[in-house]
């Protein structure tokens, strides 16, 4: 039973082939189409995921400032130092005492002159904490716990570049998802012409082939292959342009690379994308095809 249909299928997959090889151009010229509408949804979405971790790269870790009541004892000190230490949210941190926050200050450039003729040292001891998260709610919610302990004076933390940053990825992400909606409906509705041409040509063979008995399904499993593999193939076309263009990005990037003494490189898709945009075009493809010969079968049976 399993063989049969392994049989039934492998067949139709062979006849299929062979119906692409007979109109090349045609054909060619649907996957390509096909394959440029993907490439723009998926070329920004790798756009906006290299921006996201080249942007991660640029900026650093984030850093927040704690600066410490004055009158507050070396034991509390030691206390902050222990939950500092205790916190998975923190890669690292510095105590800064208010000494050599004067020394650092009377180093500074055009801040000389001010340093030396304080009269005390007006400034506090202080922790300089360094952060592993990045999403600015995590930063917020540790923003608002710091600034809670009673030892803790002031917690200074710029927090403007990262909303930034991810307002415009969320806009982008956006942009993407209707563009991807757009351009899926415009693959179906090419799928569904190129599939509806060809029920007009075999219009006769499919009432023949009603009449001797044959089953919707048998006759609608050309149709579908035919979708699905015209899918995979511009499935195939978007991956080699999107590559295409990361290639040639790279190496335009090597010179700026060298210049700023960093390692900037586009990444490309990853196994699991490339996978997700191979199957995601072959449904696109299966489902025009799926819609037209559902349509149209269903006019030729209803003669």
């Amino acid at each position: 039973m399993i063989s049969a249909w392994l049989s039934q299928h492998g067949h139709v997959l062979l006849f299929t082939i062979k119906q692409l090889l007979l109109k090349p151009v045609a054909n060619l010229c649907s996957i390509w189409v096909i394959g440029i509408a993907l490439s723009l949804p998926a070329g920004l979405y790798l756009v906006i995921d290299n921006l996201q971790s080249l942007s991660g790269q640029a900026a650093g870790t984030p850093q927040m400032s704690l600066f410490i009541k004055t009158d507050t004892a070396w034991e509390s000190i030691v206390e902050i130092k222990q939950r500092l230490e205790a916190d998975s949210k923190i890669i690292d941190f510095q105590f800064i005492p208010k000494d050599v926050a004067l020394q650092q200050l009377q180093h500074s450039n055009g801040l000389t002159d001010i340093a030396v003729n304080l009269g005390k040292n007006p400034l506090p001891d202080a922790f300089v904490v360094h952060l592993q998260e990045t999403t600015p709610e995590a930063l917020q919610q540790l923003h608002a716990t710091m600034q809670n302990w009673p030892e803790i004076e002031f917690v200074q933390f710029d927090s403007d570049w990262i909303e930034r940053l991810n307002a415009i990825l969320d806009l982008g992400r956006s942009v993407v998802l209707m563009l991807s909606i757009l351009l899926s409906a415009a693959i179906i509705a090419i799928m569904f012409n190129t599939i509806r041409l060809q029920i007009l040509t075999k219009r006769e063979e499919i009432e023949i082939s009603k009449l001797i008995g044959a089953t919707d399904s048998f006759i609608q499993r050309p149709f579908l292959y035919f979708g699905a593999i015209q899918g995979l193939a511009g499935g195939i076309v978007a991956w080699l342009i999107i590559a295409i263009v990361i290639d040639t990005m790279n190496h335009q990037l090597i010179e700026l690379a060298t210049l700023y003494d960093t390692d900037l490189q586009l990444q490309f898709l990853s196994s699991a994308d490339s996978i997700s945009l191979l199957i995601f075009s072959s449904w696109l493809g299966w489902l025009g095809a799926r819609i037209s010969v559902a349509s149209h079968l269903w006019q030729i049976e209803s003669k």
